[in-house]
């Protein structure tokens, strides 16, 4: 029955990408609804909802950015896969600011574009540690894992589910250099030798949100040829 499929939206103007894109996710065994510009996806999202959006950056009227935004002023958990047609990490860095949970540049690699779509939709893979107490503090930081909220020193912010993820993870294993492939495998649901600079941007994120000087992280802390640490004391890299 088509209810059990995973219901995908994807929102790309370029008619014959959408149209492969389509094929091989239904040949997947996903169900896809697609729509062409920002505007329609805003539109189909106030009335349906889906396992995962794939959304193109370059789109008429309203670009992928500004559905990305709004799509998360209201539902921090539905994952988001951006598509971008530049190499540079402007559109990157953006769309993950805007709350994507991951990115592909296009031309992409068929076969790592539905590897990605499967991490991404594996949520019951996703790791789901029992919640630590709501108020985590560390700095002049406040955390409520419960309520996807945190007190910072720059102001109030809402996080997303991958943003929560991650916190945990690191909050439960404080301490430990928790291996890239390890992080990857818990948050995104990736195989742990996906090669993906995504877990890099979060990491950027999370220090801009919490740390005094991101440049000069002492909570989220590069472990090289590692992965990263958490400290909730703080200390330098």
């Amino acid at each position: 029955m088509t209810e059990d499929k995973p219901h995908i939206l994807l929102v790309e103007d370029e008619i014959h990408l959408a149209r492969g894109i389509c094929f091989n996710l239904e040949m997947e065994g996903y169900r896809v609804s697609h729509v062409e510009s920002g505007e329609a996806a805003l539109e189909r999202l106030t009335y349906d909802r889906f396992a995962l959006i794939i959304l193109d950056v370059m789109l008429p009227g309203i670009d992928g950015f500004t559905v990305c935004e709004r799509v998360r002023a209201t539902d921090a958990r539905v994952p988001i896969l951006i598509l971008t047609a530049r190499a540079d990490d402007g559109d990157r860095i953006t769309g993950l600011d805007r709350g994507a949970d991951d990115y592909l540049t296009k031309p992409f690699n068929l076969n790592e574009f539905l590897l990605r779509v499967r991490g991404m939709l594996r949520r019951s893979a996703w790791y789901r540690p029992e919640p630590v107490e709501e108020g985590y503090r560390f700095g002049d930081n406040e955390v409520f894992l419960l309520s996807y909220h945190a007190r910072t020193a720059q102001g109030e912010v809402d996080l997303t589910e991958l943003e929560v993820k991650m916190l945990s993870l690191f909050f439960h294993r404080e301490g430990e250099a928790i291996p890239r492939g390890e992080i990857l495998e818990n948050v995104w649901g990736y195989s742990s030798d996906t090669e993906t600079r995504t877990l890099d941007n979060f990491i950027v994120r999370l220090r801009k949100y919490f740390e005094p000087n991101p440049a000069k992280p002492v909570y989220f802390q590069t472990v090289r040829g590692v992965g990263y640490r958490f400290s909730r004391k703080g200390g330098g890299e």
